[in-house]
């Protein structure tokens, strides 16, 4: 039985770097050359450089000198020095010390509007390009071969790629660690509009101050139920602050919330449930705070919908009657009690009808369409209803004590349905 073998793999030999059939003597000429071109160099890729882009803005350090000078010299320097490397020029992605120096360098130099990739990548490339054309002239005068100074022109690009990659994820680093810092003073300040006693004028200045954010006359404060699967804050408009390190993350709305802008937060908050207080003085945050707390409770219980972001104002019945639950029950313990006698389903269209004639305090025949029923059911429930709670059903204070329990009983009916 003959054994398949599979065959050997092919091992393709690495490529020889053009700058091996450099002397070293030659290697050490072109580098001595080009580094005492590099002073002149600079100046001419600068001076071109704000020819083509003359949006940037010059910035120059505490002795006058050109931040994107001091730049360029900064960025050829270890360029050149880079053909002495084993297996030719190469310095991007190495992860080598000096580069990341350079790339910081590079970055700390705020002259490139908008801090723009592409804008960055353009600018860089355009410099190669000038310095290239000095630096194949160096090369001839030197001896390097035309193959070794496109090897080093390949180089170049990826030396590019790499500083332009580098300065982006610092700049990415400081725009999050300034994002972080920003939050950590909205949270300060949101504390201090949120307390139970009125913070000091001065101190909430300053601190509004800090953050760039104006001081409204009234505001709204929303509390969101906090989704574990989101990491990152929502992005809100500039006016509106965000506590997000609270347990239920809590905003400040400037000025009036309910005139278009609650649509707006919703919009800006896909998959989040909270609630959003009422709009109140700035010195009453507090209390838009309660209710909306109050609110996002009821959420969590079950007792008002969960989806998207509730507006307080459109609940204001169920706030009302809801929270107190304890007090309530204990209302309706008592104010219901002569129910206690009928069958489970007989005292729930007793309480129906007793409710609907509390509301209209109409005739049998109005009761009778707002429940559903014929007028003379009604009139036959009527009456025991007479029977059950006498002369307390002419009584005011007994009559408004039974439709709140009713009206409460029926909102948490409802809910749970």
């Amino acid at each position: 039985m003959s054994v398949r073998t599979d065959p050997a793999p092919t091992i393709t030999p690495r490529s020889t770097s053009a700058w091996s059939t450099v002397s070293a003597a030659d290697t050490e000429r072109f580098i001595r050359l080009a580094c005492a071109e590099i002073p002149t160099l600079s100046v001419e890729v600068m001076q071109q450089i704000h020819a083509q882009f003359p949006q940037i803005v010059e910035i120059f350090d505490d002795d006058g000198v050109s931040g994107v000078l001091t730049r360029i010299r900064q960025a050829l320097g270890p360029f050149v020095e880079s053909v002495r490397a084993p297996g030719g020029p190469k310095i991007a992605g190495d992860g080598g010390v000096r580069f990341r120096e350079v790339a910081a360098s590079l970055d700390r130099c705020e002259t490139l509007p908008g801090r723009a990739l592409d804008f960055m990548r353009a600018v860089y490339r355009f410099g190669a390009r000038v310095s290239w054309r000095r630096l194949t002239q160096i090369a001839d005068g030197a001896g390097i071969p035309p193959a070794a100074m496109y090897e080093l022109a390949e180089a170049g690009f990826d030396y590019i790629e790499g500083l332009v990659a580098e300065a982006t994820r610092d700049q990415l680093g400081n725009e999050s660690l300034a994002a972080g810092e920003r939050l950590r003073r909205q949270r300060r300040l949101v504390e201090l509009l949120l307390a139970d006693e009125p913070a000091d004028p001065e101190a909430t200045a300053q601190y509004a101050a800090n953050i760039g954010w104006r001081i409204p006359d009234t505001v709204a404060i929303a509390v969101l139920h906090r989704n574990e699967n989101v990491l990152l804050p929502p992005a809100l408009g500039t006016g509106i602050l965000l506590d997000w390190e609270s347990e239920q993350p809590r905003l400040v709305i400037p000025g009036s919330a309910h005139a278009g802008q609650a649509d707006a937060l919703r919009q800006a908050l896909p998959g989040w449930t909270g609630a959003l207080g009422p709009t109140v003085p700035l010195a009453q945050a507090a209390r838009s705070l309660h209710w909306a707390q109050t609110a996002v409770g009821l959420i969590t219980a079950g007792v008002l919908p969960s989806r998207g972001l509730l507006d307080c104002t459109e609940h204001t019945t169920a706030l009302l009657l809801l929270p107190p639950a304890e007090l309530i029950d204990n209302l309706a313990t008592g104010c219901l009690a002569p129910l206690a006698a009928c069958t489970p389903g007989h005292a729930e269209r007793l309480a129906d009808t007793l409710l609907a004639w509390l509301q209209t305090r109409g005739g049998a025949a109005e009761v009778a369409a707002r429940i559903g029923v014929h007028p003379q059911t009604v009139r036959y429930r009527m009456r025991q209803l007479r029977e059950l709670w006498g002369d307390a059903l002419d009584d005011h204070d007994q009559r408004f004590a039974l439709e709140l329990v009713l009206r409460a009983r029926n909102l948490r009916s409802n809910a749970l349905a």
